[in-house]
C-alpha cells in the first residue's frame, strides 16, 4: 500500500478478505498522518447508497453536491491543497470468483488486488511473548493467526483457561463466532453444519461425506465448492511422487482453524455444551484429544520454519515446492523439493514422547510407499530426541535434528 501511495498519478487497489483478518485496522493505520476520505458503504439499495454518500460528502466538505452520481462525488472529494488524497470505500460483499464479472472491463484500471490472509505462526509468537513455543503452537491450533482473535487471547493464562473463558463461557467473545461466520456468508446452515461436522470428525472423502450425511454427491460437491470459495474448506492434494498409486486422492478438510476446532470439539456435543460448566466440558470433551488434533498445526509450523530458513539461505537446497504426502498406508509430514527434484524430507513429532529411531523407520517405510528418496532430513520434535537416535545421526551432515523449543 505504501509503495503504491508513493507512485505518481492515481492508483486503484482492491483489498479484500474476512473482517477478522484486520483489514479495517490496516487501512486505518495506513491512513494515519495522510489526508484521506473514508466512506462506509452499508448493504442498502443503490439509490439510497448514492443519497447517503452525497450527504456525507456535502457535510464533510461543506459543499453543495447537486447531482447524485459517483462521477460527481469523486470530483468533489479533495485534499484541499493539491497534495495526495487517499479515498477509502469500505465494505463490498463479493467473493474472489465474482470479481472479474463485477468489474468487467474496469479490471484494466485496477493497479493491485490484495487478499488479506491470516498472520503466520511467527506473528503469533510475537503477539504472545510470555508463551513457550509449545504453548504458542497450542494457541495456533485453536485460533490460527486471526488478528481479531489474538487480541482477545490472554498469554498470562494457559490454553485450558483461555478456551474455557473465551470459547466455552457464556460471555466468551468466541462462543458464537463459528455460527456468525457461517451465517454471514452462507445459507442453508443445516447442510453446511452437517458437512463441517463430518469433515471435523476425520472423514475427508466425498464418498465418506455421502455415506455419513445421505446428501447426494452432486449436492455435496456444490456445497463444498461454496465452502472453499469462502476459505472455510480446502481440497488437499498429496505431494506428487513416483508412488502416486499409493497416495490418497480427493480429500477435503476444514481450512479455517477456529471452525475446525469448533466442529471437532464443541459442535458434536452441543447438548452438554449448553448444560455443563466450561471446565467440566473441557475436561470431558477436549483435553483427551487436543494433543492428537494439534499435530496438523505443528506440521504447519515446521513448514513455516523451513520457508523462513529458505528465505535467509539457510537450507541445503532452494525450495521450489513443499507439501505433505498422504498415503493409503503411510504418511510423510513434509516433502520440500527444489527445481531439480532434490528432496528434503521431514518428520514432525508433536506428542509421541522423545523422537526415536523406530519413528524414523516408519518414515522410511512411508517413503518406500511414496517411491521417493531424500537428499536431506530435517527431524522436528516437540519432545526432544532419545539417545539412540542422536548417536545414529551423529556425524551425518544430511540429517538435522530440530528441537521445537530452539526453533
Amino acid at each position: 500500500m505504501e509503495q503504491m501511495y508513493q507512485k505518481s498519478g492515481n492508483q486503484l487497489l482492491i483489498l479484500y478478505g474476512r473482517k477478522e483478518n484486520g483489514g479495517r485496522q490496516l487501512v486505518r493505520d495506513f491512513c494515519r498522518n495522510k489526508k484521506f476520505y473514508y466512506y462506509y458503504a452499508p448493504d442498502i439499495s443503490p439509490q439510497y447508497q448514492k443519497q447517503r454518500m452525497q450527504k456525507e460528502i456535502s457535510d464533510r466538505y461543506q459543499v453543495a453536491v447537486s447531482e447524485a452520481s459517483y462521477d460527481t462525488f469523486f470530483k468533489r472529494i479533495k485534499s484541499g491543497d493539491g497534495s495526495k488524497l487517499v479515498v477509502v470505500i469500505d465494505e463490498f460483499p463479493w467473493t474472489e470468483q465474482e470479481l472479474p464479472q463485477i468489474l468487467g472491463n474496469s479490471m484494466k484500471k485496477v493497479d493491485g488486488i490484495t487478499k488479506l490472509r491470516e498472520l503466520g505462526f511467527l506473528d503469533l509468537v510475537r503477539q504472545f511473548p510470555r508463551y513457550s513455543v509449545r504453548e504458542s503452537v497450542e494457541v495456533y491450533g485453536v485460533i490460527g493467526g486471526v488478528p481479531e482473535y489474538m487480541k482477545g487471547w490472554e498469554d498470562q493464562r494457559d490454553i485450558r483457561c483461555n478456551i474455557c473463558t473465551h470459547i466455552l463461557s457464556e460471555r466468551g467473545f468466541l462462543r458464537r463466532k463459528a455460527e456468525e461466520i457461517i451465517r454471514s456468508q452462507l445459507r442453508e446452515l443445516s447442510v453446511y453444519h452437517t458437512i463441517l461436522e463430518v469433515l471435523a470428525s476425520g472423514r475427508h472423502k466425498l464418498n465418506d461425506i455421502y455415506q455419513a450425511t445421505g446428501f447426494s454427491r452432486a449436492k455435496i460437491s456444490v456445497y463444498l465448492k461454496n465452502l472453499m470459495e469462502f476459505d472455510v474448506v480446502e481440497k488437499v492434494y498429496s505431494f506428487e511422487t513416483g508412488g502416486w498409486q499409493n497416495a490418497q486422492k480427493g480429500l477435503y478438510q476444514i481450512k479455517d482453524t477456529f471452525l475446525n476446532f469448533w466442529f471437532k470439539f464443541v459442535y458434536p456435543h452441543l447438548s452438554e455444551f449448553y448444560q455443563m460448566e466450561p471446565e467440566e466440558f473441557y475436561d470431558r470433551f477436549i483435553a483427551g484429544e487436543l494433543e492428537s488434533y494439534l499435530k496438523r498445526y505443528f506440521v504447519n509450523v515446521c513448514m513455516e520454519y523451513l520457508e523462513l530458513q529458505d528465505m535467509v539461505g539457510r537450507l541445503p537446497l532452494k525450495l521450489h515446492k513443499m507439501g505433505t504426502w498422504i498415503g493409503k498406508k503411510g504418511h510423510i509430514d513434509i516433502i520440500a523439493q527444489n527445481s531439480v527434484r532434490e528432496n528434503l524430507i521431514s518428520l514432525c513429532n508433536w506428542s509421541g514422547g522423545a523422537m526415536t529411531f523406530t519413528m524414523c523407520q516408519q518414515l522410511f517405510q512411508s517413503m518406500e510407499q511414496a517411491k521417493i528418496t531424500a537428499n536431506y532430513y530435517y527431524l522436528f520434535s516437540a519432545r526432544g530426541f532419545d539417545e539412540e537416535l542422536v548417536k545414529v545421526v551423529e556425524g551425518d551432515d544430511r540429517i538435522l535434528l530440530v528441537d521445537m523449543n530452539r526453533m
